[in-house]
């Protein structure tokens, strides 16, 4: 039988407010979906962290890069009144989950941390509820990004594409290599990423009205069929195969050589750092033509969900471990996101890490720092799913882009 310290003598172990040593092993058990290599070796960082102050880890991976697997895992658990004590959580979902009163407190270490003043507010937007803290944001992922085999960049001139008339030369020029131009995987919200980027590259406002903002006139303008129309020249340069094929495999098309690049978010660099590739030499790592100075981003938080009250110590060394600036440092490295904190100094990144940063830093600035459609911090479930079916459908060629647009629309309408 296992055995607990008491809730008083754990916490002062644990949160560094005495000298006791654990005599006894707490454990926390966590849900999430990094099982592709780069993730995995991420998130053993913060296995081996919590190891080290005396916690155990019971990993619960459930596959499936975008978490719809594992929220359906999750909704089991709980239902069954057996909830993990963290579970890897993006945007809308955790305030979903702290709307049904599932979620624990973490106001305790995040005031006595400062949390407030080092996590961004766009970030706090899904850390908190209610006035709350109920999430330790892990990193900040920007998904506008683009991933460019060196080698093949170099056959076509060397130069980056700073537009959509240069990035489409680009793929063409690809296509004359002998190698498929975009590495790419029929999944629907794969499909949402590159469509993100897209319609980003058509302007801050109207990405701003068009997903956030959920503007009828937006969502049915020329521009966004204009948006669907790329969509369609875009799904010209994916090979037949890319139906169902995870986004890591993708990445490997790109590391050797197979194909061109890859619209990816920033975790795809962790796939080519695993592979012993380096920026600027192996690859090249830019935004999407057409949304320099701006970021889309996602931020993969631990919610953490009532838990009993001898586990809630561990829970608490948990978030404490997670926002510790040593560790978003060492994490994000591997991870090739940015920190979740902005006073973690960029000194350990790679060429990209700190591009990644300070593109953020600049975002965050200048009002350019949007929530991603594609990745649950624009706008709910609900209304992401809804944008998700139009655009897998148009992507497929089941519907054209003027059919798009009017789909588009109505969906979101629905949604809401």
């Amino acid at each position: 039988m296992r055995k607990f310290l008491t809730t008083t003598a754990i916490a002062a172990v644990m949160l560094g407010m005495g000298g006791l040593s654990a005599n006894a092993e707490e454990n926390v058990e966590v849900l999430h979906w990094w099982t592709a290599g780069g993730e995995a070796a991420a998130l053993d960082v913060l296995k081996k962290d919590l190891e080290s102050k005396g916690i155990s880890w019971t990993d619960m991976p459930v596959a499936g890069g975008g978490g719809t697997e594992a929220m359906t895992v999750l909704r089991a658990r709980v239902t069954a009144g057996n909830a993990p004590t963290a579970v890897q959580m993006l945007g809308f979902d955790i305030l979903d989950w702290a709307k049904e009163g599932a979620l624990g407190n973490l106001d305790e270490i995040a005031e006595k941390e400062g949390w407030d003043k080092v996590i961004p507010t766009a970030l706090q937007q899904f850390s908190k509820y209610d006035g709350h803290w109920i999430a330790a944001p892990v990193n900040v992922h920007s998904t506008n990004w683009m991933w460019i085999n060196k080698a093949a960049l170099d056959k076509a001139g060397g130069k980056e594409p700073q537009n959509w008339d240069e990035l489409v030369a680009l793929l063409d020029n690809f296509k004359e290599q002998g190698i498929t131009p975009v590495a790419h995987g029929g999944q629907a919200w794969q499909d949402a990423t590159i469509f993100d980027a897209v319609v980003l590259s058509l302007g801050n406002d109207f990405y701003k009205k068009a997903f956030i903002d959920l503007d009828p006139e937006a969502l049915g303008s020329d521009q966004m069929k204009e948006a669907f129309d790329r969509m369609t020249k875009l799904r010209s340069y994916v090979d037949d195969n890319f139906s169902g094929r995870d986004w890591n495999l993708a990445s490997a098309m790109v590391i050797e050589g197979k194909a061109g690049l890859q619209f990816m978010g920033d975790w795809a660099k962790g796939e080519f750092i695993k592979a012993e590739q380096k920026p600027g030499e192996d690859f090249v790592c830019m935004r999407f033509p057409g949304t320099q100075g701006s970021v889309t981003f996602n931020s993969d938080q631990f919610a953490m969900f009532k838990v009993a009250e001898d586990k809630v110590p561990a829970q608490l060394a948990m978030a404490s471990a997670i926002e510790s600036p040593v560790f978003q440092s060492a994490f994000n490295v591997v991870k090739g996101s940015a920190p979740a904190r902005t006073d973690v100094p960029d000194t350990d990144f790679d060429d990209c890490g700190k591009k990644a940063i300070k593109d953020l830093a600049e975002a965050n600035a200048n009002g350019t720092l949007y929530g991603s459609m594609g990745h649950g911090h624009a706008n709910p479930a609900s209304v992401k799913n809804a944008i998700y079916d139009v655009v897998t459908r148009q992507f497929n060629g089941d519907l054209s882009s003027e059919e798009a647009v009017t789909e588009l629309v109505a969906a979101v309408e629905a949604a809401q």
